[in-house]
């Protein structure tokens, strides 16, 4: 097998495990929960699940996604959740082993794990988690200040935490309703970052746009009370992915909105 190929593989595994992981993160993580101890066990019975039963993908085969004591149906996102992150890391993955080509991987594909966790944690329970956004603040700038201009990612920052701030500090004070979470406001403004001035005013009109479109559609379907929140934060991770990951096709749509 040539590198390349060695390298998906190895991905594969490594993004199947950390998307074991997530499992337990987006589980965990709203309701209070250590991430880390105790380790993974039955919700039914309570049955501690050994190591040699938690690996990824091949155990839930393995058990024919059943609790081996109570026979608890375990449920299929978790093998789901496995698959899509290993799938992703392949695709991710290095041609070659060297100090760029690394970093490039354990950035990108950390910034996708974060965005997975947020984008099923809000849709289920309306926050991003602080400490989520504080690691993926810690990934961005330090891929920031090796890569762009001091203008670039501090005025990016600027942009996208002040302005969403403004707007909803005003929305808040002329309506007295809260439009945006502080998860939201913080994200938009990690984001900017990353993107940097242009491309997070790209992300904060796209998404909006997006958010207005669905939810509008949402209400008139009876889907979503428009008195009540509802999660905000996907419309901004699937449109930084598209900026982040697809930014050919992004640009193709910007090009169409914009003329």
């Amino acid at each position: 097998m040539t590198i390349s190929v060695i390298l998906k593989v190895f991905a594969f595994i490594f993004g199947s495990m950390i998307g074991s992981f997530l499992n337990v993160v987006i589980y965990r993580l709203p309701i209070s929960k250590s991430v880390v101890h105790p380790r993974s066990s039955c919700p039914k019975c309570g049955f501690m699940i050994p190591w040699y039963l938690n690996i990824p993908i091949i155990s839930f085969l393995f058990l024919r996604g059943k609790c081996l004591k109570c026979k608890f149906v375990i449920p299929k996102s978790y093998f789901f959740m496995e698959i899509f992150m290993g799938l992703c890391a392949m695709l991710l993955a290095p041609k070659g082993i060297d100090s760029n080509s690394l970093i490039e991987f354990f950035t990108f594909f950390g910034i996708l794990s974060i965005f997975t966790a947020h984008f099923f944690i809000d849709i289920k329970h309306q926050i991003l988690p602080d400490i989520l956004n504080l690691y993926l603040l810690g990934i961005v700038v330090i891929y920031s200040i090796m890569n762009y201009s001091l203008y670039h990612w501090i005025t990016g920052g600027l942009i996208g935490f002040i302005g969403p701030f403004l707007v909803t500090y005003l929305f808040y004070k002329i309506r007295g309703v809260v439009g945006l979470g502080g998860g939201d406001i913080k994200l938009y403004g990690i984001l900017g970052i990353l993107l940097g001035p242009l491309g997070v005013m790209n992300l904060i009109f796209f998404s909006c746009f997006v958010g207005a479109v669905i939810g509008s559609i949402l209400i008139g379907l009876k889907k979503l009370d428009r008195n009540k929140p509802f999660a905000f934060g996907p419309y901004i991770i699937v449109t930084a992915i598209l900026q982040i990951y697809f930014p050919y096709y992004f640009n193709q749509v910007n090009f169409l909105v914009i003329k």
